[in-house]
């Protein structure tokens, strides 16, 4: 009797086939060499994705073979085989692993397992939680050589996961939820997020549904949270009032607090600032616009909001607007000027800065509206890959604050900028720091 769980060969004896559920465990990710990774990884591609013979290149879909069962066992008794440490919150997941026996002479051993769905939404699990490991793996190397192979490992199984998502034999996408919960840095004495508990640390908590990438479409990055937004994000729940989300942010005309967020992605920003200043008695009159570009990138944005601000329990001032930086459209909601506008990692094209100035010049509310209006933007610093250097163009195109004088029409200067260091687990490792600037009329 031959079962999944033990490498399997080819009639023709010369190619193993490993399944899945061979896989080396998450949990013990180091342990393992960048060879190593990178063949379990070809392995998998090459089983689920075969090359395309001329024989078969007119039908790409993989059909399920009939099996000649003998025997079926289920082993309840299964070692940990590296499925559970995919995600540690899942260990309640039981594997039930088919023993079968099959008639050789009928169908090839990778037929089997590939149209065993065990084994296809194991190898899928499996990829997803290497990748959200990926970037403490790729950080034990001091090599240069090596974090640039295991870098390109890390797009690989990127890559090999989008075909998983995008297979026509998928009926649901693979989708990652996330929780953050940020220590909250204000002293606050009411409102509706203030903890009952009053032993218990402050947290700013956040649920988001990070959704697999759109095949061949780059527009659609915002559809992911990316290292930027949460460094950011923790920064703005710690000092809340440095960055004009304290309780005596206002709208100096006297009507609500405008907040725009550019290239809001799953909307961690806009969250953020709604959850801070609702936390505030009396709560501060706000309006809220989450802005992007990618029809799914919005689509996932309200469902971001929905998640975190569910109808008919807690109010939002939070509204979802498309937004193309290189063809903007001021109308409605967006005819207005706003007091504080957010962006996290919005700059990965050389021509992005250019277009976010445009924004923020028809945008920002001018001085003689608010003085205090400002645009806080953070960029990751990326000294290799093809988005290198994009840092720059932020520098090239906003000019810095003058020392003395002013200019005899306001124009869009940088007051500061601030590079913070990368954290543990957090971000791609093409990311070396971020840049953190302070933006505003002078």
């Amino acid at each position: 009797m031959s079962t999944h769980s033990s490498t399997r060969r080819r009639s023709s004896g010369t190619v193993p086939i490993e399944p899945p559920t061979r896989l080396p465990p998450l949990g013990r990710l180091h342990a393992h060499s960048s060879e190593f990774i990178s063949k379990a990884l070809k392995n998998l591609r090459t089983l689920y994705f075969p090359p395309i013979s001329p024989s078969n290149a007119d039908s790409t879909r993989l059909t399920i073979p009939k099996r000649k069962i003998h025997h079926t066992l289920h082993d309840t008794s299964v070692p940990d085989s590296g499925y559970a440490s995919c995600e540690e919150e899942d260990d309640d997941d039981a594997l039930t692993a088919e023993v079968s026996e099959f008639d050789s002479d009928t169908e090839s051993e990778a037929d089997v397992i590939r149209a065993d769905p065990l084994e296809r939404a194991f190898a899928i699990k499996w990829v997803t939680g290497f990748i959200v490991r990926a970037e403490e793996w790729v950080e034990l190397e001091c090599s240069e050589d090596e974090v640039s192979l295991r870098t390109r490992i890390l797009e690989d199984a990127s890559t090999l996961l989008s075909a998983f998502t995008g297979s026509e034999d998928d009926e649901q996408d693979v989708t990652l939820t996330r929780t953050f919960a940020f220590p909250f840095g204000e002293t606050v004495t009411g409102g509706v997020n203030v903890d009952e508990d009053k032993t218990s640390p402050r947290e700013i908590r956040v649920e988001l549904n990070d959704a697999p990438l759109c095949k061949d479409d780059h527009t659609s990055v915002g559809l992911q949270s990316w290292g930027a937004s949460i460094i950011f994000g923790e920064r703005i729940c710690l000092q809340p009032s440095f960055f004009s989300l304290g309780p005596s942010a206002r709208n100096p005309a006297g009507g609500p607090f405008r907040i725009l967020e550019l290239g809001a992605g799953t909307g961690l920003l806009s969250i953020i600032a709604d959850k801070i200043l609702a936390s505030y008695a009396p709560r501060v009159s706000t309006d809220i616009m989450a802005t992007d570009y990618h029809p799914d990138v919005l689509d996932n944005l309200s469902k971001n909001i929905e998640t975190n601000f569910p109808s008919g329990t807690t109010p939002t001032s939070i509204s979802v607007q498309a937004l193309d930086w290189e063809s903007p459209v001021y109308s409605g909601a967006l005819s207005q000027p706003f007091d504080l506008i957010l962006a996290a990692d919005v700059v990965y094209h050389p021509d992005h800065a250019r277009w976010i100035k445009g924004c923020v010049e028809k945008l920002l509310a001018r001085p003689s509206v608010n003085p205090e209006a400002v645009f806080w933007l953070i960029i990751a610093v990326r000294r290799s890959g093809r988005h290198e250097g994009m840092d720059s163009t932020v520098d090239e195109i906003f000019s810095d604050h003058p020392s003395a004088g002013g200019a005899p029409v306001p124009r869009l200067g940088i007051f500061s900028r601030e590079d913070i260091s990368r954290q543990g687990g957090i971000g791609r490792a093409d990311e070396d720091m971020y840049r953190l600037f302070k933006i505003g009329w002078v």
